[in-house]
């Protein structure tokens, strides 16, 4: 099984600590999804006719496209790939975006998942993050997209200066009183050169608060679990059923197809990733020419992945498949890096059964719940340089 993420480079404005890539002028939308339809064609045989079991426009703005312009971007997938009966197939979107009518008209595609960008229901978090959307359209939209979808994710950022506890704590009840079945939740990050990063070394902006971080991040993960969320990735906590299938083949190792500029591809044992510029995009693709850049994962690489995508799941690593794929030395290396961190109950090695058979069982290295909000230090000291 695979993947196929298509990345739409546009929004209406810059948020302040985004650092993906992005337009904020429409002006050559049209030239973009015919190159979007392009490299969907010259690319067909990549994944060589494996099933595709997930798609997932992301951005930028999806939802941005009009309904037809999704669709035409859906045909030539189903035109061209392999793609399995009934897809999980999520559309990031705005609130300012998703109207009633807008809902409405997505509901009677094959989308079947919404991603939805709340990130909070306060007017001034939106305001100091240049937000698109008000905390009233935050709220309209879920009231609306919940009576046509079931399966909807949002986002929301935490440890933002100066939110204290309680208010963070209203984020999670309005969120929990819509029935969403799936919360991606992220601590507010100062990514370089980004508009965020430019206001605190102005001093016009108070700097990050690594306290506040994990106090918010413990009240997270304690409030949904009590509306029974499972936090089945570090950011990521989804009802029973309702986990992101799309990101969960990304953190297990599969392949995937990354379509437009700035796009990430997979295929286990290469990574590559397209042009970060629009036009450069739209100019090779016309010549027929892939703009990519490709880099061959050496054993070290596939190892530290494996260690740091693991550790961040309920799945963990296995020390199996650490054996299996990577040899005796490198299971050595993995269980001795590993002693301090366990002694510290940052980790724990338990038994687990496979899914295959109760009969076949291993053990996974897992982060306690300690653990977590430190995991990607721990990774790092696991990994072999």
């Amino acid at each position: 099984m695979a993947g196929i993420y298509i990345h739409i480079p546009f929004c209406k404005q810059a948020c302040y600590y985004c650092d993906f890539h992005f337009s904020t002028s429409l002006k050559k939308k049209e030239a973009i999804i015919l190159a979007l339809i392009k490299e969907i064609e010259l690319r067909k045989n990549e994944l060589e006719n494996q099933p595709i079991e997930t798609i997932y426009f992301g951005g930028g703005t999806p939802s941005l496209l009009t309904i037809n312009e999704l669709q035409l971007l859906m045909d030539t997938i189903l035109t061209n790939f392999n793609v399995i009966d009934n897809p999980e197939i999520t559309l990031e979107a705005n609130p300012d975006d998703l109207t009633n009518k807008q809902i409405n008209e997505l509901s009677n595609t094959p989308i079947n998942r919404l991603s939805i960008g709340i990130q909070s229901f306060f007017e001034d978090d939106l305001k100091s993050m240049n937000r698109a959307h008000n905390a009233k359209e935050a709220k309209q939209c879920l009231e609306e997209a919940t009576k046509h979808f079931d399966n909807i994710t949002i986002d929301l950022i935490y440890g933002i200066p100066n939110m204290s506890l309680q208010k963070w704590n209203d984020n999670l009840q309005t969120s929990f009183s819509f029935g969403v079945n799936h919360i991606s939740s992220y601590a507010l990050t100062v990514e370089p050169k980004t508009a965020l990063d430019s206001f605190i070394k102005k001093g016009t902006y108070p700097p990050m608060d690594e306290a506040l971080f994990l106090e918010h991040f413990n009240h997270l993960v304690t409030e949904t679990e009590k509306q029974g969320f499972i936090q089945y990735e570090i950011s990521n906590f989804g009802k029973p059923n309702y986990f992101s299938k799309h990101n969960t083949s990304y953190w297990q190792g599969k392949a995937y197809l990354g379509i437009g500029p700035s796009a990430h591809s997979f295929n286990g044992k290469e990574r590559s990733w397209n042009v970060s510029n629009n036009t450069k995009y739209i100019n090779s693709i016309q010549d027929n020419k892939l703009p990519i850049e490709v880099e061959i994962l050496s054993k070290k690489d596939k190892f530290n992945e494996y260690v740091m995508t693991g550790l961040r799941t309920i799945w963990g690593v296995s020390l199996e498949k650490i054996l299996i794929d990577f040899g005796s030395d490198y299971k050595s290396h993995l269980l001795a890096s590993a002693e301090k961190f366990i002694n510290q109950n940052l980790l724990v090695i338990e038994d687990c059964h496979s899914n295959q058979s109760k009969e076949s069982h291993q053990r996974i290295i897992k982060t306690t719940q300690k653990g977590k909000f430190l995991v990607d230090g721990i990774a790092s000291d696991l990994f072999l340089i």
